[in-house]
């Protein structure tokens, strides 16, 4: 069981007294959650069917025809009136997750030409190939938030490494240090990550490295201030007299100090990484085509203005995700405020 320090029982106190930070919080864990959980709440394949007295689980384990009594060796579509015809003629059934439809699962049963509106089928309506919105927004909220997070811890481990070394060294270490950041910042991220997409199709990981490139600068002056300020204090001086090696003293005398001032600036490395994501899938320089985006639906929204849900959808997604980032990053400020 994890336990707290003094301080950090404080802090945590501190946290939970910022009724904002502390709800938004819940909130965008449950948020999170829902979308990990996808296949369980939006998948065109059932999570439970019932054939002949036996259990089939579609949704975790692949199933051909042959299963159901049918002739093809493949998989069946569970939502044609072929496939509901040889398991329920059977005396059995089929439990779909609420919303029968993956982010990939076009609806060929329209009443209207895509993009349709919302309806009881189709909650938020469908895009402009006929897929559900709702399905592509639970999906497209999950890859934006575990590349934020996957951006965020990298960016962390990087940034906290190279300002720990140049607070604590100092010297021609610190003004190397400083001259490459000052060249490595001035180069446009955006135009770079648009020009490298001409030669290599864009996916997850690769998006991943080259944003890891530049995403820790932000958090390499903060970590550096600190370990600056606490290398001339008396503990880290008696630390060395008593003959404590330089990365025992970083790590367990400076560190935990610079990482109250760290720790306020994740959430907004989050929130930088989802926007600028949802900017190249906006752009299409982003996630491969067919991918659950949710710049990709922003895309579809501007291009279907007869369609205003489409973009409205996009908007409060993005609204709702980033601003609960950001009230979490202010009660982690405040938290951690050495004043308080």
């Amino acid at each position: 069981m994890l336990t707290l320090s003094p301080l950090g029982r404080r802090r945590w106190a501190r946290f939970k007294t910022h009724r904002r930070g502390w709800w938004s919080l819940w909130l965008f864990l449950g948020v999170f959650a829902l979308s990990l959980g996808g296949e369980l709440v939006a998948n065109d394949k059932p999570l439970l069917v019932s054939y002949q007295d036996q259990w089939f689980f579609p949704a975790f384990k692949r199933y051909v025809e042959q299963d159901f009594g049918g002739e093809l060796p493949f998989q069946p579509d569970y939502r044609s009136a072929q496939v509901k015809q040889l398991i329920e003629g059977q005396g059995g059934w089929m439990l779909f997750p609420p919303i029968a439809f993956g982010f990939d699962t076009a609806n060929f049963d329209l009443t209207q030409p895509a993009p349709s509106p919302p309806s009881g089928e189709n909650w938020l309506g469908t895009d402009d190939q006929a897929r559900d919105v709702l399905a592509r927004v639970i999906f497209g909220t999950r890859i934006s938030l575990l590349f934020a997070l996957a951006l965020t811890a990298v960016s962390a481990v990087i940034g906290i490494a190279a300002g720990a070394l140049q607070g604590y060294y100092g010297g021609w270490i610190d003004l190397l240090g400083q001259r490459l950041l000052e060249v490595w910042s001035g180069l446009p991220v955006l135009y770079l990550l648009i020009i490298l997409s001409g030669f290599v199709e864009p996916n997850f990981w690769w998006l991943l490295g080259i944003m890891a490139l530049f995403s820790w600068l932000s958090l390499v002056d903060v970590v550096r201030a600190e370990f600056l300020r606490s290398r001339g204090l008396e503990y880290v001086k008696a630390a060395r007299a008593l003959g404590v090696g330089d990365a025992q003293v970083m790590w367990r005398h400076i560190l935990p100090n610079a990482m109250s001032a760290t720790l306020t600036y994740l959430p907004f490395i989050l929130t930088g990484a989802i926007a600028t994501l949802s900017a190249l899938d906006f752009l299409g320089f982003g996630m491969p085509a067919g991918s659950a985006s949710l710049g990709e639906l922003i895309s579809q929204g501007k291009n279907n203005l007869q369609a205003p849900w489409l973009g409205l959808t996009a908007f409060c997604v993005l609204a709702l995700i980033l601003s609960l980032l950001v009230f979490i990053g202010e009660a982690c400020r405040d938290a951690f405020d050495p004043r308080t």
